[in-house]
């Protein structure tokens, strides 16, 4: 494609601009979603869900076919808290490569490479793993929502945490 001014299609430009700022909607949905997992900020985890049938399979997790029973589990785990007032659970989501697909202007589906780090201070333990997402996107009251999530297992491995290891308190919660 040649950018010489005479050669540009102006509609052209405009469409794939469009098109890649609807990617990057979409992108900031799933950082939001698990920026949301490791703040422990429920609301934000919700509101990233549709809101009537979701298609979710996060394997050990659990398969819903609406977003609230993924946000009680989520709230249920997330929130745990020891009797000295510890996370029970600290959580480090990352994910990378992303590759998204305008299916039309209020579909899109997605893939994402996933590391998951958890430690898991009731079982001295830190749970590492790596998955697949396979997402599907819907536009709902003009905003990008996950509709379906599956998860794909690619590796994991669980072992203790070193003994004199120092556990960071984890993210402060507003009201908690």
């Amino acid at each position: 494609m040649s950018l010489k001014p005479e050669a540009i299609d102006l509609a052209d430009v405009l469409e794939r601009l469009e098109r890649l700022e609807t990617i990057r909607e979409i992108e900031q949905l799933k950082y939001r979603y698990w920026r949301a997992c490791d703040s422990k900020d429920v609301a934000t985890f919700r509101d990233c869900f549709v809101e009537h049938g979701a298609d979710i399979d996060y394997g050990p997790v659990g398969s819903f076919n609406d977003r609230e029973g993924l946000v009680e589990v989520f709230a249920t785990q997330a929130l745990a808290k020891t009797p000295e007032g510890n996370w029970i659970n600290n959580d480090i989501h990352h994910g990378k490569h992303p590759a998204i697909t305008l299916v039309d202007k209020d579909t899109a589906v997605g893939r994402w490479t996933f590391l998951f780090i958890q430690i898991q201070r009731a079982d001295q333990v830190v749970a590492q793993s790596a998955m697949e997402y396979d997402d599907r996107y819907v536009v709902e009251n003009g905003e990008w929502k996950i509709q379906k999530s599956h998860v794909i297992p690619l590796s994991g491995m669980v072992f203790p945490v070193p003994a004199g290891a120092v556990i960071a308190p984890g993210p402060q919660v507003a009201g908690m």
